[in-house]
């Protein structure tokens, strides 16, 4: 079976889509492989393609603070994107781009980490593994399809608008008194 850091290798060389050639550094993301809950977001920074680790700028900074305010310890959860390389201009990335990735790497590390819960950093990300499924429409809640879901805002978009910071880390507390309290079933 493959391992993590054998992933992490993998995607520190791919060259399957056009995001490679911008990239100083690709994020694979960071972890350990037993997490029971794991972080999806959208795309690497200018700060995570600068260091190669997910969520070490300002949005990392506003994540941090929010993971500590509910209780979780990032040291034990699973940070990775959607994406593993920065888009041009910190554009969203284009479809083509996220089936690639989600693919020939996103897939296998869920494989591999089997998390009780995936949550979902934003509506691309949401998007991208739940289907064409509104942010609005699932936001906070738990949702059961090929495994356990958990969408909620980005926290790029907490950062911008302070109802939604407090409504992630709201949504934060209750995914940590709820995998605390009563362990989803695997």
């Amino acid at each position: 079976m493959v391992d993590l850091p054998t992933i992490a290798q993998e995607i520190g060389v791919c060259t399957r889509c056009p995001l490679h050639e911008g990239r100083h550094h690709a994020v694979p993301g960071e972890g350990p492989a037993d997490a029971r809950l794991m972080f999806v977001g959208e795309a690497p920074g200018r700060q995570e393609d600068a260091t190669g680790r997910p969520f070490c700028g300002a949005a990392g900074k506003v994540f941090d603070d929010l993971l500590h305010e509910a209780g979780i310890a990032r040291d034990r959860t699973f940070i990775t994107s959607i994406v593993k390389c920065r888009p041009p201009h910190n554009r969203l990335p284009h479809q083509p781009e996220i089936a690639t990735c989600v693919g020939a790497h996103l897939m296998r590390q869920i494989t591999v980490i089997a998390p009780a819960v995936i949550c979902l950093l934003g509506a691309l990300a949401t998007r991208s593994l739940l289907g064409a499924t509104r942010l609005a429409d699932v936001r906070g809640r738990f949702v059961r399809r090929d495994r356990l879901y958990f969408p909620t805002f980005h926290p790029a978009a907490a950062a911008r608008n302070p109802a939604w910071r407090h409504t992630l880390a709201a949504d934060l507390r209750t995914l940590f008194e709820t995998l605390a309290g009563h362990p989803p079933v695997r």
